[in-house]
């Protein structure tokens, strides 16, 4: 080597080896991680604290909130305006409803099936007359909802009211409306409206990610009330109908990724990974709205079209609610079981016709397992209504498990949809979920 070799290689700063470590520290997801693991031990530990830290969950929750409604009517309008074609947005609507129709069918079947062969409620022998209604009072005290009363409540009285009230249905009632009036006036003139509303999506994306930097804090406060009010001790009361639910919940997450490799050629496990703070932050807060913003820009981002995902994915929020439909089923079984009846078969088809039903007209109301439940109960006299009450104790445990596979469910839907239009990229896919 010569001396002017030598001299250029002192003169060149040293790379040093890049520290594993270093990419933890700045991950979102380790610190959603530690941060929910932390809400259990505080929660756990200091459950008098657990009021005051509900309000940093609640409050980054209205964070999100705050941008749901014109996120998914700019999603939804300029994916519709941009398809073109209003036979193609009624296809892809009409495909959305009877994939939700024959998911959640599979869900409460898979939900009854798992509840029969577990048997959570066998033995406990309940006397109605111990139990302590009052909180279930104050749980359903809004009520369930007719079917007509159901289909009228989708038409806002008012935009503005649908907006301030974040009602999902009607701004997607109102947004696939606007957005086929931009397709009706031709695509010249609507094109100034598309660009305003691209950008101003823009800003809207930047202050999601804003928000996003607190998530962790969120999930902090909401786990730590979860635990701090309801308290690991429930777990142990309620053994039996926790493993049910979260190894049906399981169950059918493998389902789901023969679906989605199936029906749409994806990759789910890898789209898991992608969106992996997604769903750790829905865990955490027990809450899919905490994530809307977000998943469906990660639905984009692996191949499906916008127009798919602005449509689906805020239907699926109220029609395909795959989680609640297995709670459900299975909570039923646990309280015909706990008051001693024993179903046949003939029953626990109509049982589940009747959940598919309840499911769907109390959706979005407070309360809306109770309800569900109590509308089945009174239905078929299979138990006392006040025996729903059974469930007060465990019902919030429930939410993450619920949540997740409601989140998961409606992803697969996306793919599958998009899929048979013909609008899910997979060469985007590709690259999208390799890079992972």
């Amino acid at each position: 080597m010569t001396s002017d070799q030598l001299t250029q290689q002192r003169s060149e700063p040293r790379s040093r080896p890049r520290s594993p470590w270093r990419g933890l520290y700045r991950s979102t997801f380790v610190h959603l991680l530690i941060a929910v693991a932390l809400g259990v031990v505080v929660g756990h530990f200091f459950p008098q604290t657990s009021d005051a830290l509900k309000y940093l969950g609640d409050g980054f929750i209205r964070l999100i909130k705050m941008i749901i409604a014109p996120l998914v009517f700019m999603v939804v309008v300029t994916g519709i305006a941009k398809i073109g074609d209003m036979r193609t947005v009624g296809r892809i609507g009409l495909k959305t409803l009877g994939y939700f129709v024959v998911a959640s069918t599979a869900a409460v079947a898979f939900g009854m099936l798992v509840g029969n062969l577990v048997r959570p409620g066998h033995g406990l022998s309940i006397d109605p007359s111990t139990l302590d209604t009052s909180g279930l009072d104050a749980a359903t005290a809004e009520g369930p909802q007719g079917a007509g009363e159901f289909l009228l409540s989708v038409i806002p009285t008012s935009i503005f009211d649908a907006f301030a009230t974040n009602s999902m249905l009607q701004i997607l009632f109102f947004s696939v409306f606007f957005g086929l009036a931009m397709v009706a006036v031709g695509p010249k003139r609507a094109e100034p409206v598309i660009r305003l509303i691209d950008d101003v999506l823009e800003i809207i994306f930047k202050i999601m990610g804003w928000i996003m930097r607190i998530a962790p804090l969120g999930a902090f406060g909401a786990m730590a009330y979860i635990i701090g009010q309801y308290g690991l001790s429930t777990l142990g009361t309620y053994a039996l109908l926790i493993l049910a639910c979260y190894a049906a919940a399981l169950g059918f997450i493998v389902v789901l990724l023969v679906v989605a490799r199936v029906g749409a050629g994806v990759p789910l496990g890898k789209f898991i990974s992608y969106a992996r703070e997604e769903f750790l932050l829905a865990l955490g807060t027990a809450s899919t709205e905490a994530v809307l913003p977000r998943i469906m820009n990660k639905l984009s981002d692996a191949g499906a079209s916008r127009a798919t995902t602005g449509l689906v994915v805020p239907t699926g929020y109220s029609f395909n609610m795959d989680g609640a439909a297995i709670y459900l089923a299975i909570s039923l079984v646990f309280l015909t079981q706990a008051f001693g009846v024993e179903m046949d078969l003939g029953q626990q088809l109509a049982a589940l016709g009747i959940l598919l039903l309840t499911s769907k007209g109390v959706a979005g109301v407070p309360g809306s397992s109770f309800l569900a439940l109590s509308a089945t109960a009174t239905a078929m006299g299979l138990f006392p209504v006040a025996g729903v009450a059974l469930l007060l104790g465990a019902d919030r445990i429930m939410d993450s498990m619920r949540v997740v596979v409601n989140l998961l469910g409606n992803c697969v839907a996306t793919f599958v949809v998009a899929r048979w239009e013909g609008q899910l990229d997979h060469e985007k896919m590709r690259r999208t979920l390799g890079a992972r």
